[in-house]
């Protein structure tokens, strides 16, 4: 495959997306609204096309005046989109959609593409625009991909966990790599040992990427570090690469109740582990980024960066009140 069509690409995946395209020599086209600014504007190498991806008439436009071999659909928030897209793309050698690990419609460790269950989505939640209907909207997509497969359209889907790395505008990764710079002392909630699985974005890049050029039409692929770690271990990752002497405080929901605080409003917080086998992309010769070259790349663009996470901040007077309070046990 030589030519591409990155529906965003100027964003946080997408953007990661693009450049890994470029680096294996693609022909890269980018399809958006042009609502934020193009990291690729003087590239001649990236061609923009602006529209709205829901418009039929827009991607039935770019289709024709690009005519791509793959597609990668990063902005595919409804199962509307994904029946459009593979309906309008279906003589591409490839369309890969980002679906998501909140596909997945029970809790099981480890979560299975082929084993475990996905949510039902109701007529409802399909248009839905709540984030408590995000993951039953993944789902649907992702039987949206499978039918396309069913009729010949090379269709697949990636389903990442929680991504993290440079230029991630959520921000949720930056919270903890500003307390960890700005603070000696951090609580960590719980006991430290949650788990919630997380991916770095070049390696969803890659992993879009190779899916395209080596997956199974009607196919799901989870994306997720192959090597996890608890958040205690992330925070002192974190720290490890910063240079950072920080102690860890660990503080249950009764010792953060003194600061009026919940352990749930911690992001990286979640009681019951959520883990996703990547065996099955593994399987294709995809690799994860060590943790430590991960973290390296990420410290490094946040510290360029402007952003400080402070819209997750559960306040650190808050904290302090907690910090006091387990002094004097």
């Amino acid at each position: 495959m030589d030519t591409a069509l990155v529906i965003g690409g100027t964003r946080f995946i997408g953007r990661h997306l693009v450049e890994e395209l470029l680096a294996h020599d693609y022909d890269v086209t980018i399809f958006n609204r042009g609502n934020y600014d193009n990291p690729f504007a003087d590239d001649d190498r990236v061609t923009q096309v602006q529209g709205d991806r829901t418009n039929d008439s827009a991607l039935e436009a770019a289709a024709a005046d690009v005519n791509p071999d793959a597609v990668f659909d990063c902005v595919a928030y409804y199962p509307r989109d994904v029946r459009a897209a593979t309906e309008i793309f279906a003589d591409c050698d490839a369309y890969v959609s980002i679906s998501s690990g909140d596909a997945y419609g029970r809790e099981e460790i480890p979560k299975r593409e082929d084993e475990t269950p996905m949510r039902p989505c109701t007529t409802e939640q399909e248009t839905d625009e709540s984030g408590d209907t995000y993951g039953n909207r993944k789902a649907e997509g992702d039987r949206a991909v499978v039918a396309a497969a069913e009729r010949g359209v090379n269709a697949m889907s990636v389903r990442p966990c929680i991504v993290y790395g440079p230029h991630d505008y959520t921000e949720r990764l930056d919270f903890w790599l500003d307390r960890v710079l700005e603070y000696d002392r951090l609580i960590v909630p719980g006991d430290g040992t949650n788990i919630w699985h997380r991916a770095y974005v070049e390696d969803v890049a890659s992993a879009l990427r190779i899916v395209a050029e080596r997956g199974d039409p009607g196919e799901f692929y989870n994306i997720g570090d192959r090597r996890l770690v608890t958040l205690q271990e992330m925070v002192e990752l974190i720290a490890d690469v910063a240079d950072a002497d920080v102690e860890l405080v660990h503080a249950g929901p009764r010792e953060l109740e003194a600061g009026g605080l919940l352990t749930d409003d911690y992001i990286f917080y979640r009681d019951y582990p959520h883990v996703l086998s990547t065996a099955k992309l593994a399987a294709l010769d995809w690799e994860s980024t060590p943790l430590e070259e991960a973290m390296a790349r990420t410290l490094e663009e946040h510290l360029k960066s402007e952003r400080d996470g402070s819209e997750h901040d559960p306040g650190r007077e808050a904290e302090e009140r907690v910090l006091d309070i387990l002094d004097t046990l």
